[in-house]
């Protein structure tokens, strides 16, 4: 499967556009793969840093994850006020405390206005833009969390950090 929609600028991107690789996540902030997925793959944007794109996109489990649709929407609200990769830290180290309370102090802890904060949650803001990114998942053939994306590629191999840093060493050569 190929990835669909293409990266584009509603995406969440961390690394240099013109990076050779890129690397897509869908994930779930209360999925405990995308957990365990986490550290590895912020050791994989450490280790190819100028030649990494990485994007990630909401795939929310809410049948299994209660929390995970409204941990994406914090996720949003925070990226409205310039803090996404901030609070998606706090989301993935903090997999285990993910009600309103805690994406409430999360947001205070990185300064947000909170009143904004609030009302984005309440109004469920973003969601349509979760959803977007669901269908999106949908059509690319994702069916669980975490499902990478190797410049557009579906990568079917485990998350481990060598068998990742092969697969993407392979991507930067061709």
């Amino acid at each position: 499967m190929s990835l669909k929609p293409a990266v584009s600028e509603r995406d969440h991107v961390a690394g240099p556009s013109n990076a050779r690789i890129t690397l897509v996540e869908y994930g779930d902030f209360e999925c405990p793969h995308c957990g365990a997925a986490f550290p590895i793959l912020k050791r994989i944007e450490r280790q190819f840093a100028a030649d990494l794109r990485f994007v990630f996109r909401h795939f929310p489990l809410s049948e299994a994850h209660p929390h995970a649709v409204q941990a994406a929407e914090a996720a949003e609200a925070a990226a409205a006020q310039g803090k996404f990769w901030p609070m998606h830290e706090l989301l993935f180290d903090n997999q285990n405390h993910l009600g309103r309370v805690d994406l409430l102090r999360y947001a205070k802890h990185l300064g947000l206005d909170l009143g904004a904060f609030e009302r984005d949650l309440e109004a469920h803001t973003f969601l349509a833009h979760i959803r977007d990114d669901v269908e999106g998942g949908i059509r690319s053939g994702v069916n669980g969390t975490p499902t990478l994306f190797i410049n557009g590629a579906r990568y079917d191999d485990r998350v481990a950090f060598p068998t990742l840093v092969a697969a993407l060493e392979g991507a930067a050569v061709r």
